[in-house]
């Protein structure tokens, strides 16, 4: 497999020579590139890679591990499980869980030192309450809605919040955060009323004397196009791994794609004119044609609303997948060409002087890169390769 050796250590749960020929190569080393590119340009913000969705589709715990050795200052989750699996797997370095918490998830924070996010003044309760019982202190982010509408205090209201947030005995106020609604788009007229509502909430703590270590706005957008709203620190999500947010946004930051999608042809045939392909009997040829079968669908993650759209790199050429993608195989039309039973398919990536980028799987299945990423199944594997 390109001279890099499949290793036990990468599946403890199947052996290399069995691997699924449908799998995800991770490269480790364009990870290390992407956070130094991101960290030269943040200059002196502290950065947190966001590993959300299984680390965006690219192993949770293997990346939080690489992340940690690169000297990550932070991690950012989801959810509560996210961070417990990640301290159960021997990650130590703080870990903010950005989404909504339930009262009593409270304890599992603070037993698995995990820093949350406080998003209204009846979670500071619930927080302060299980953190006196534990006899113990709970870390916090406050949550400020600046414009996104999802958690956190509306900005107009934030001032009551932070001087609040400062006045309970077991909560140590770690940080203040919001989310851009909108930083990846050529109109930032929304993202700068953002930054300004967010200030005010900054300004207020810094007259009323509150020190707040850890201020933070900016996802891979802001990274990309608001350099003033760098603060404390930045979040890169999609970005650390190698993908542009949208094909509007501004490249200011280098970034080379950690993963390729590849898998293998299983099955070589001759299909005759006019026999249907596939489900439902969409597709059929008025000549005779050449096709492989690759044993990849809709059940890994590769959308079935790419049909009639969708390609795959063969012996370094493009060709079309024909019929509907089903859950488990697809169907590419090589027309008169060769290929051979475990020759190298790629559904992401590059091959010979051809490339299948994640915007472009985006682009024919009707949506974003971040969707294309983070549906990529679990019952895929994933190779790390340094």
């Amino acid at each position: 497999m390109d001279n890099q050796k499949l290793s036990a250590e990468n599946y403890p749960q199947i052996s290399a020579n069995a691997l699924r020929p449908t799998y995800i190569e991770v490269n480790l080393s364009a990870l290390s590139s992407n956070f130094d590119a991101i960290k030269k340009r943040a200059g002196k913000s502290k950065i947190m890679p966001i590993l959300k969705a299984n680390a965006y589709g690219h192993g949770l715990v293997k990346v939080a591990q690489y992340m940690e050795n690169l000297g990550a200052d932070y991690l950012g989750v989801a959810f509560l499980e996210e961070g417990i699996l990640l301290r159960e797997s021997g990650v130590k370095m703080p870990i903010l869980v950005l989404g909504g918490i339930l009262g009593n998830q409270i304890p599992l924070f603070i037993e698995n030192d995990l820093t949350l996010t406080a998003s209204s003044i009846e979670k500071l309760n619930l927080i302060d309450e299980a953190a006196e019982n534990l006899k113990a202190k709970a870390k916090v982010h406050l949550k400020i809605d600046t414009g996104m509408e999802r958690i956190g205090v509306h900005y107009y209201n934030a001032n009551k919040f932070i001087e609040k947030a400062f006045g309970y005995k077991n909560i140590i106020v770690e940080g203040v955060f919001s989310h851009f609604a909108d930083s990846a788009s050529s109109d930032l007229t929304h993202t700068y009323l953002q930054l300004e509502r967010f200030n005010d909430a900054l300004n207020f703590a810094r007259k009323s004397g509150f020190e707040i270590p850890l201020k933070h706005i900016s996802n891979s957008g802001g990274i990309l196009q608001l350099p003033e709203a760098d603060f404390d620190l930045v979040r890169p999500g999609i970005l650390l791994f190698g993908v542009y947010p949208s094909a509007e946004v501004k490249r200011t930051v280098p970034v080379t794609p950690a993963l390729t999608w590849k898998s293998r042809v299983v099955y070589f045939k001759v299909i005759k004119p006019n026999h249907p392909v596939g489900y439902g009997m969409i597709w059929k040829s008025d000549k005779q044609i050449r096709a492989v079968t690759i044993p990849v669908g809709y059940g890994d993650g590769y959308f079935r609303s790419m049909t009639g759209k969708a390609e795959v790199l063969l012996n370094g050429k493009k060709y079309p997948v024909i019929g509907r993608i089903s859950m488990d195989q697809i169907v590419v039309n090589i027309e008169g060409d060769s290929a051979f039973n475990n020759d190298e398919v790629v559904l992401i990536g590059r091959q010979g002087k051809e490339e299948i980028s994640v915007a472009d799987l985006a682009e024919w299945a009707g949506t974003v890169p971040y969707e294309i990423l983070t549906n990529i199944n679990t019952r895929v594997p994933r190779v790390y390769l340094r």
